[in-house]
């Protein structure tokens, strides 16, 4: 019964796949290099940043995501560079992408502008050969069921501005311009999926309360044309520059209940000079609810330097 389940809500997800095709995660602030490229060199040191996530737990099948990114600033912080490598399996399907990012920073202000390109090249997979599949006879016995694993390879640029002051940040991007052939079958003139481009939005700022305690609110807003907007909406609470305790509330996830996909809680420590680490949790809200125990994530990061004149580098968002 659990596998039937799961074959439904794959195709449920895959059905919607056209309004977001991109996977998301909770903790999109130690992301920002992966939605948009204008960010690269804004941390200040060169930095590693590993995340893993599991999404809707108990269901076999259910979305995964794994996560390498490098980021670093050059030429007195005028330029920054970055790589990405991620991937993303949903059931059968697998999708890895790997990207290049390149930003130029214009001093501006209390901060930079950064005006970001990047290029990547992704690959998918499908593979109904796996044994995770469940049929009432021999799937080899379907003409339509390929029986080797299918595999093709996707070009595509993206561009994108961030602007970095003192106690905000703003950033708008597209990540992948060009809508790109998806399909898997062969030959013919029809193609039945693509690409679509996402539109990212995001923003925050910084609110001292007092010499140890500041709120940061921030926001990360997904659009795709005909699509419903997407957005997580988040409030954090810094605590000496070194702790995070924060909530997360995401739009979407139910077109019948209206409550949003889920409410996450997040928490972030800078455990030593160059190491951080943060772990999430999301409580799902949709009716997916029923079947799933909820989705974790976890973030590491790894700078090789710091600022001159900190003590750690530092763990805001901004």
């Amino acid at each position: 019964m659990k596998s039937l389940l799961t074959i439904l809500i794959s195709v449920l997800f895959l059905g919607t796949i056209w309004a977001q095709q991109e996977a998301h995660n909770t903790q999109f602030m130690y992301y920002k290099l992966g939605y948009n490229p204008g960010y690269a060199g804004s941390q200040e040191a060169p930095c590693f940043t590993g995340i893993y996530r599991k999404q809707w737990l108990g269901l076999e099948g259910s979305p995964e995501l794994q996560i390498l990114t490098f980021n670093m600033p050059l030429v007195n912080q005028r330029v920054g560079l970055g790589a990405t490598v991620s991937r993303f399996a949903i059931g059968i399907t697998e999708q890895v992408t790997a990207n290049l990012v390149y930003a130029y920073r214009i001093r501006m202000g209390r901060g930079y502008l950064g005006l970001g390109l990047e290029g990547s090249v992704r690959s998918l997979t499908n593979n109904f050969q796996d044994n995770r599949i469940k049929a009432t006879q021999p799937i080899e016995l379907d003409g339509s069921i390929p029986l080797e694993q299918q595999q093709k390879f996707l070009l595509n640029f993206g561009a994108g501005a961030y602007y970095q002051g003192e106690t905000f940040f703003v950033g708008l991007s597209i990540p992948r311009f060009l809508t790109n052939n998806i399909d898997f079958a062969d030959g013919g003139t029809t193609t039945i999926s693509r690409e679509i481009r996402h539109l990212y939005l995001m923003g925050g700022f910084s609110i001292p309360l007092n010499e140890t305690l500041s709120l940061q609110p921030q926001v990360l807003l997904k659009y795709v044309q005909n699509a419903p907007l997407d957005a997580d909406i988040n409030l954090s609470l810094s605590i000496s520059n070194r702790y995070m305790a924060g909530i997360t509330y995401r739009l979407g996830g139910s077109s019948v209940s209206g409550t949003g996909e889920s409410l996450d809680v997040l928490l972030a420590a800078q455990l030593s000079e160059k190491f951080l680490l943060g772990v999430s949790y999301d409580l799902t809200l949709s009716e997916i609810k029923e079947y799933s125990t909820g989705s974790i994530e976890l973030a590491l990061r790894y700078c090789l330097g710091k600022p001159e004149g900190e003590e750690y580098v530092n763990p805001r968002f901004f």
